[in-house]
Order: C-alpha cells, then sequence, then structure tokens
C-alpha cells in the first residue's frame, strides 16, 4: 500500500480504548449534577439510587428473578476474586484461559490459592480452548469475552447442568453486547467500563440461587479480607444486594452509570448495544475483506468478538520483524494517528501477540468506526514506507 492520501474526516469520537471506553454519545459533566454527592453512601438517597442501579441492571440484562445482583469494589476482577476465594475448593475446577484476564485467573487458583484439583485448559490468543475437557462434577471457571484476544464463546453448551457445582463466567466485555446464557452459569461479573461506558473501580456480580448454595454450605479454610466476604452467621448477606456496599462508592460514578443505563433504554436496552456493536464489526469486517496489510487476530469469524475486534498485521515488511519490531511499528502509528486526533489507546493489549485493539462496545458510534479505517491505512501506509 502506498500514496495513501491523508483522510479529510475525522472521527467525531477518537476514543477506541477498551476500557475505560468511550463515554456514550451525549455525555457531559454537568449532566451529573443530580448526584448524591456529599452524601453518606448508607442515606436513604443513596440507598436509592444504589438499589436503583442494581434493579435496572437486572431488568435490562433479562437476569432471572432468583438471581442476586450486587455492587462490589475493585471492578470486575474484584467480583471475579472475591467469588473464587469465597467458593472455590469445595469440588474440582476447571479454569479456561485464552487471553491475559483468563490467565489471571489460572494464576490465582494454582499459585494464590494452590487449589489441589484445579486443572487448566488455555489457547494461543485469537483460539479458543478444548471446552468438551470440562469435567461434569468441577466448578468452571472462564471468560464470555477474551477483551484482550477477541475471541468469544459461541454459546454455552458444552456446560452440562450439575447442581453441586458453580460456574463462575467474567462477562465483563461481553454484558450489554453478546447473548449470555445467565442459567448455565451461577456467577457473572462485569464492570460499568466497558460496554456502557461507565467509570472504574466498581464491580457487578450476580448470583445463581446455586452460589448462593454454595456460600451458605461451604466455609473455605483461608482468610477472607473484609472485601470479599459475602456471608454473616453462615447465612447470605442480603444487605448487600439491597445497596448496602460492602465499602464506600463513589456516587458520583453511580449517577454516571444510572445514566448509561437510561441510555441503554432508550436505544431499546442490551439488545440496541449489541446491534450497534455487530454494525461496528461489520464495518470493520468489509474493510479486512479489502485490505492487504491487516488480518483479524481472531480467524474464526464464528467466534470473533463484537466489542474487543483484535488485528494482526499481515503485511510481510512488518510481520518479518520479530516481536519487539512489530510492537515499535504499532506505537509509531499509533502516535502519527494520535497527533492527528484520529485515534487514541487501539494498539494491541501489552501481553497478547503485537497488533491492533479497536473496542466496538456500545458507546462507540459506527460512523466514527467507519470514518476511523482509513486513518488506519493512512497511518499504517506512512509509517511502513520508510521500510
Amino acid at each position: 500500500m502506498t500514496n495513501v492520501a491523508k483522510p479529510g474526516v475525522l472521527p467525531a469520537c477518537p476514543h477506541f480504548s477498551s476500557g475505560p471506553t468511550a463515554k456514550r454519545p451525549g455525555f457531559s459533566l454537568q449532566k451529573l449534577e443530580t448526584a448524591a454527592l456529599g452524601r453518606s453512601h448508607r442515606s436513604g438517597d443513596a440507598k436509592k439510587k444504589l438499589k436503583a442501579a442494581i434493579d435496572r441492571s437486572k431488568a435490562i440484562l433479562g437476569i432471572p428473578d432468583d438471581y442476586r445482583v450486587a455492587i462490589v469494589p475493585a471492578s470486575d476482577t474484584g467480583a471475579v476474586e472475591m467469588c473464587m476465594w469465597s467458593m472455590l475448593g469445595a469440588k474440582p475446577v476447571d479454569v479456561f484461559a485464552w487471553e491475559s484476564f483468563g490467565q489471571d485467573w489460572v494464576t490465582d487458583a494454582t499459585k494464590q490459592l494452590k487449589l489441589a484439583d484445579c486443572k487448566t485448559y488455555g489457547a494461543d490468543y485469537g483460539a479458543l480452548p478444548d471446552f468438551t475437557q470440562a469435567r461434569d462434577d468441577a466448578d468452571i471457571i472462564f471468560t464470555w469475552n477474551g477483551t484482550t484476544s477477541g475471541v468469544r464463546v459461541a454459546n454455552a453448551d458444552w456446560i452440562k447442568p450439575n447442581p453441586d457445582r458453580v460456574v463462575i463466567c467474567d462477562a465483563t466485555s461481553a454484558a450489554f453486547a453478546q447473548d449470555i446464557e445467565w442459567e448455565k452459569l451461577d456467577v457473572v461479573t462485569y464492570s460499568w467500563q466497558k460496554c456502557l461506558g461507565g467509570e472504574a473501580a466498581h464491580g457487578m456480580l450476580i448470583l445463581s440461587p446455586n452460589a448462593v448454595k454454595r456460600l451458605e454450605t461451604y466455609t473455605p479454610d483461608r482468610a477472607l479480607p473484609k472485601l470479599f466476604r459475602m456471608t454473616k452467621g453462615g447465612k447470605l448477606d442480603e444487605a448487600l444486594f439491597e445497596g448496602a456496599t460492602i465499602n464506600t462508592p463513589s456516587m458520583l460514578c453511580v449517577e454516571d452509570y444510572l445514566q448509561a443505563l437510561d441510555w441503554c433504554e432508550s436505544l431499546g436496552g442490551w439488545k440496541g448495544l449489541q446491534k450497534r456493536s455487530d454494525e461496528s464489526l461489520g464495518i470493520l469486517t468489509d474493510w479486512v475483506g479489502k485490505t492487504d496489510w491487516v488480518d483479524f487476530l481472531c480467524a474464526d469469524a464464528s467466534v470473533r468478538s463484537n466489542t474487543g475486534v483484535t488485528f494482526k498485521i499481515v503485511d510481510p515488511r512488518v510481520a518479518g520483524m520479530d516481536e519487539d519490531g512489530q510492537r515499535d511499528f504499532v506505537k509509531r502509528m499509533m502516535k502519527r494517528l494520535e497527533k492527528e486526533n484520529a485515534c487514541f489507546d487501539a494498539a494491541g493489549y501489552a501481553k497478547a501477540p503485537p497488533g491492533l485493539r479497536i473496542w466496538c462496545g456500545g458507546s462507540v458510534e459506527p460512523s466514527n468506526v467507519a470514518a476511523l479505517t482509513p486513518w488506519l491505512d493512512w497511518a499504517f501506509a506512512e509509517e511502513a514506507a520508510g521500510l
């Protein structure tokens, strides 16, 4: 690719970071003046907002009525780890990982918790592990969508029903964008900073009745920090699921999340956000089809993510470089794009193969994705011209 003219139209919003992600269209700080600032999070007004965040999330996502939802500390990571520390050890454990965050759960299970009967199943970035290896009697941990690999599960058919185990699913980059089979999952987690363009540090924890049973019937032989404790006197602390958070939340972030839920409902609910993500993925699919220097990291379109979309550079001048050389090439592309205010934060994840990662969650306008692709072609051509 040579002599690519600089595009004349910039994306209206050049934010393509995979977390925190672009704010929803129409966002402004002035709209957050209704936040319960300066109020105790235990006050009546603040608790109403926290409870509304819980109830509306459950309704919009279509979470089963008998599942419980809570706001917890430390984002999606905190939500996953509080359940791992509180629930695991009663049964064998199978952990499936194909990207960096899944590998974090492998590390937690094998090196931190040191679970006695834990099997791990992995795959390279861009592919999925063999889910048929899941044991019918084992607890399961997996990510629904690989945020850093651009790969998602096709479905949960591989999870066989077993009321004596728990299935823990990290769904942080899938919630509000992908079809999640709630009835197959006992713990589901996500954060506000992904598909809704919310703010960081707050996690959402969703528990099935089976997960509650595990909490009330199993006491792990390990110390549990305060931030991980979900029971009192051997029973579930129901207050957590009514808006009484474990530690102090940001009421400014809560207000922002509530308004993000308003925006989601205005588009028809989470299906409206899924449609936007699918449209953006379609735009990128068309672009890759007519572009010779780039390809998807995930070769299988049936499991390709519609949120964190990942790419590899296949032009032989770059693909033939060592990994450090490829990463440096991508960094130079990004610096060029940032200087033009065309694109920010779209380099691949540091532990993933060198390449690009473009966030296409619902808060990103598909029209901005369409405006971005000519700039990617231009930046590549400019950098490749010197090779």
